[in-house]
């Protein structure tokens, strides 16, 4: 009789052994296979704890997924609602570690890149990629009225919160989010290098500023040549004369492919269009890069008031105080693509 309880203790004894490690392996063994195809895990907002799992079944990230219940439950993980966010997954974590990670361990962020987008649909677009947010609901709240009045913008200068820069943004973004942080960084730059000022100087706002140098962005590639153009324009401003500016006929049309503008294109009636009406547009006709902005805070000081190409492949324009230099200029010019086969 003692025998047989000896071998039943025994028995229990080893199955509560087997439990205990089997307990323990679900908690501490690695659980996380040792290579990910991708290690991060991006759990969106109103996610449940199925959700989560499915997530990570799909990306591959769990070995045993009973073990990660198991041990999800002692943790007390298993929510309705679970934390969003991007999150880094190391290869071989533990099913307690990867809990532990994405209940409170920091989110991996996203580098949203603003460059030279020309519309707001395109910027919608690109910072959609990557964000939550996607274009629609980014969209949808660039065009909402109360939001832009919060903002002090409008649909029209919106695009002048947006300078051209790389950020980074936790990818559970709205798109509230997303403004208001561009609403900040726009505060940030023009509080330096004394931006506010000297736009006063030129008697413009930051969003007029903001207008101009979309201009000048299309208006030349090259960079150095930017703060004489805006001198140019600014000298026009200056004298109540209309800006007549081709890339302002591009934006009008929606012609963005237009390589040249003809005569019939002037006579397309738009606020857009500097041929038809004087002054600055609604707004920028596309994004502006920061040299620019500051092209039109520290233009060049000159008496130039017309600029063409010059036509002969090198991207830089001609610049006269007159009308007669102005033709003269526009000569040359044709010649210049006669002799390239362009004319």
């Amino acid at each position: 009789m003692k025998k047989i309880i000896g071998i039943i203790v025994l028995l229990a004894l080893c199955i509560g052994a087997f439990i205990g490690y089997q307990k323990y392996d679900s908690i501490y063994t690695p659980n996380v296979p040792n290579e990910l195809a991708d290690k991060f895990l991006e759990i969106p907002t109103g996610s449940d704890y199925f959700d989560i799992k499915n997530l990570l079944i799909a990306k591959g990230m769990l070995i045993d997924t009973a073990g990660f219940d198991w041990v999800a439950e002692q943790m007390n993980y298993r929510k309705s609602k679970m934390r969003s966010g991007r999150f880094e997954i190391q290869p071989g974590w533990s099913n307690r570690a990867l809990i532990r990670h994405l209940r409170g361990g920091k989110q991996a962020p996203v580098k949203v890149i603003l460059t030279n987008e020309r519309l707001l649909e395109e910027v919608a677009g690109k910072v959609a990629r990557f964000i939550e947010a996607d274009s629609v609901e980014l969209i949808t709240t660039f065009n909402d009225a109360k939001v832009l009045k919060d903002l002090g913008v409008n649909r029209e200068n919106l695009m002048t919160l947006f300078i051209p820069n790389t950020y980074e943004f936790f990818w559970n973004q709205n798109a509230h989010d997303f403004l208001a942080r561009m609403k900040k960084e726009h505060g940030k730059f023009w509080s330096k290098n004394n931006r506010t000022s000297k736009a006063s100087q030129q008697k413009l706002s930051p969003e007029e500023v903001y207008t101009l140098a979309s201009i000048v962005e299309r208006e030349s590639l090259q960079k150095a040549e930017r703060p004489r153009i805006a001198g140019a324009y600014l000298n026009r401003i200056k004298r109540g004369i209309k800006l007549q500016a081709d890339p302002t006929v591009v934006f009008a049309t929606g012609k963005f492919d237009l390589r040249r503008v003809l005569n019939k294109h002037l006579k397309f009636d738009s606020p857009y269009n500097t041929y038809m009406y004087a002054g600055l547009p609604p707004g920028p006709i596309s994004m502006s890069s920061i040299s620019s902005i500051d092209a039109v805070l520290n233009p060049e000081s000159h008496d130039y008031i017309f600029f063409c190409a010059k036509g002969d492949g090198s991207g830089t324009h001609s610049f006269a105080k007159t009308m007669a230099g102005h033709s003269q200029n526009i000569a040359v010019y044709k010649r210049n693509l006669k002799k390239r086969g362009l004319r």
